[in-house]
């Protein structure tokens, strides 16, 4: 499901009153506060969902695959998403 199907779905779930407009409005919501969230306090939980969380990663060799030369990759920053229980159990 990409980002528009979600719109639709979000849509469908909140009713024939809600336009599309409104339900894509509260997608980009959601997604800016789970944004500033991490920024601001690094995890953001939402119980019976999961949690988002920053890790970091080491810096390390790389290939290049187009030449097969090794590559340093710098450490970075990335965000990782553990399921939540009641997530796990209904898939």
């Amino acid at each position: 499901m990409n980002k528009a199907e979600l719109v639709v779905t979000v849509q469908k779930l909140l009713g024939k009153d809600v336009s599309k407009a409104a339900a894509e409005k509260s997608v980009n919501a959601v997604i800016d506060g789970i944004k500033t969230g991490i920024k601001k306090k690094k995890n953001v939980q939402l119980i019976g969902f999961g949690t988002f969380k920053i890790a970091n990663r080491k810096a390390r060799l790389g290939i290049n695959p187009k030449t097969g030369e090794q590559i340093k990759i710098k450490a970075s920053k990335t965000v990782r998403f553990v399921c939540g229980k009641a997530l796990k159990t209904s898939l």
